[in-house]
Formats: C-alpha cells, sequence, structure tokens
C-alpha cells in the first residue's frame, strides 16, 4: 500500500491536499458454484445452503431454483480460505460444488 497525494491546482481558491490511500494487492475473489443433480431434493439443498454457507432461507431457496434451471449457481463468493471448508462440506453432504 502506498499513499498519494492528489493537489487542485486548477481553482487558486480551492487549495488542499488529501490523502488517498491506494491498495496495491488485492485479494483474490473466487466463487463457490454449486451444479444440479438429479438426487437431491430441494428442502435437502436449501437446508445444506444454510447450514453451511449460512444463507438466508431466502437466499438459500433462489439459489436453489437457479440451480435448478439454470444447471449451476454462484453460492457464495470470497476468498480460497472461505469458501474451500465450504466446499468440502458441500462435497461431504453428496453435492457437487466447484471453487472457480
Amino acid at each position: 500500500m502506498f499513499f498519494n497525494t492528489i493537489k487542485d491546482y486548477d481553482d487558486p481558491k480551492r487549495k488542499y491536499e488529501e490523502e488517498v490511500l491506494v491498495l496495491d494487492d488485492t485479494d483474490e475473489v473466487y466463487k463457490l458454484v454449486l451444479h444440479n443433480d438429479d438426487i437431491h431434493t430441494f428442502d435437502y439443498v436449501i437446508e445444506c445452503l444454510m447450514e453451511i454457507c449460512k444463507h438466508t432461507l431466502e437466499q438459500a431457496e433462489q439459489c436453489t431454483i437457479l440451480v435448478h434451471y439454470k444447471g449451476k449457481c454462484t453460492v457464495k463468493t470470497g476468498s480460497m480460505d472461505l469458501l474451500k471448508p465450504m466446499h468440502e462440506k458441500l462435497i461431504s453432504r453428496s453435492l457437487t460444488s466447484e471453487i472457480v
């Protein structure tokens, strides 16, 4: 990280300096994607998303519907450290997911 100083030279009446924090490294954002299958019920998938991904009932229902009709849905985004345990728990429940 470094600080950038911005000066307003265009307007002589407005003389100020402002320090702006600039991030030079950004965390990569990954996606946890849940795939459709013909095995699990809507209720089972909703329950898993609420428990594992900490979705609200509404979020879990919407994701489940998207998975059913679109074939897959991003159910969570974040760092690899956040998503990997969720991915492993979904797989342990026989759900198909991937991190992209």
